[in-house]
C-alpha cells in the first residue's frame, strides 16, 4: 500500500487576513516569516496545528496565523498549552511569547513545562524589553541599560533562559537570529519534530525602544561548537556564552510526558452531584 501523499501547503495557507501592526522594523515580523515558512517545510495541515500565546507585542501571532489559536492571558501560555496538548496529542502545539511574559510572570511555568517535557514547542521572541507597555527593563535585560524608565540600569543579573531551560530538563534548547531567516525556519522545523518540550529563545530587536539593538545583526554569530545530547558539557558551553551566539545547543533524548487520552467520558451529571451543596 502506497504512503498517504503530504499535502503541498504554501506559506500564505497558514496566515490569517489580519495585518500585523508591530511597529516598522520590529524582529516579530521576520519571526512571523519563519514560523509560516516552517509549517510549510513540516506539511502539516493549518487544522491540525494551535498556535498558543499569553500577553505582550510577540504574543499576537495567533491572531495572524490561519491556524487554531488562543491568546491567553499574561504568562499563562504554557499552561493553555500544556492542558491542550495532554487532551489533543494529536495537534502540533507551538507556544508564543515573549521576555516579559515567558520569564517574569510566566517564570514558574517555564521552569515547569522544561521539566514536565510535554511535546510542543515554545518560542520566545526575547527583545530585552518590555516593548508593549512602553520601554520598562525585563528579565533579560542588561544591568547597566540606561532609560528614562530605568535612570543609570537595574543593576540586577539578567534572566539566562538557555541555562534554566537546560537545568529545568528540556528536551531541545536552541537560539536564533530573527534577521537569520533561514536559520531561524530550520531551528523551528527541527523544534517541532524533535519530542518532548523544545524551547527556542529567538532575539527578536525592539527598535523602537531599543534602538541600539540594530547592531545585533553585526554581533550575532553561529557557534563553533556542535550541539550535544550531554547535558553537562551542554551547561558548560553555555555558561561561556556571550548571549549572541545562535544554533542548537541541546537535544536530549528523554521520553516526553506520557499522554492517555480515554474514549470513553462519563455522564456529566455524575460529577455535578459530587460537587452539589
Amino acid at each position: 500500500m502506497n504512503a498517504p501523499q503530504k499535502l503541498a501547503y504554501k506559506a500564505a495557507d497558514y496566515k490569517s487576513d489580519i495585518t500585523p501592526i508591530w511597529c516598522p522594523g520590529c524582529g516579530d515580523f521576520h519571526v512571523l516569516m519563519s514560523i509560516t515558512k516552517a509549517l510549510v517545510a513540516l506539511g502539516r495541515a493549518p487544522e491540525d496545528i494551535a498556535v498558543i500565546s499569553g500577553i505582550g507585542c510577540s504574543s499576537r501571532i495567533p491572531a495572524y496565523t490561519n491556524c487554531y489559536g488562543f491568546h491567553g492571558v499574561h504568562g499563562r501560555s504554557l499552561a493553555l498549552a500544556a492542558g491542550l496538548k495532554v487532551s489533543r496529542p494529536d495537534l502540533t502545539v507551538m507556544v508564543m511569547s515573549g521576555d516579559g511574559d515567558g520569564f517574569s510572570i510566566g517564570g514558574n511555568h517555564f521552569l515547569h513545562a522544561c521539566r514536565r517535557n510535554v511535546d510542543m514547542t515554545y518560542v520566545v521572541m526575547d527583545n530585552r524589553v518590555y516593548g508593549m507597555t512602553k520601554g520598562q527593563p525585563s528579565p533579560t535585560t542588561e544591568p547597566d541599560w540606561d532609560s528614562a524608565l530605568s535612570p543609570g540600569g537595574t543593576g540586577l543579573n539578567p534572566f539566562q533562559p538557555l541555562v534554566i531551560a537546560l537545568a529545568s530538563g528540556a528536551n531541545f534548547v536552541a537560539r536564533t537570529f530573527s534577521g537569520d531567516i533561514k536559520g531561524t525556519t530550520n531551528t523551528l522545523i527541527e523544534a517541532v519534530e524533535h519530542p518532548g518540550f523544545s524551547f527556542v529563545q529567538i532575539l527578536s530587536p525592539c527598535v523602537t525602544f531599543r534602538p541600539d539593538e540594530r547592531e545585533w545583526k553585526n554581533t550575532v554569530h553561529k557557534a563553533v561548537v556542535e550541539e550535544t545530547d550531554d547535558p553537562g558539557r551542554a551547561a558548560r558551553r553555555i555558561m561561556t556564552d556571550d548571549g549572541f551566539n545562535t544554533g542548537i545547543l541541546y537535544r536530549g533524548n528523554r521520553s516526553p510526558f506520557a499522554t492517555h487520552v480515554s474514549d470513553t467520558f462519563g455522564d456529566v451529571s455524575e460529577l455535578e452531584e459530587e460537587f452539589a451543596i
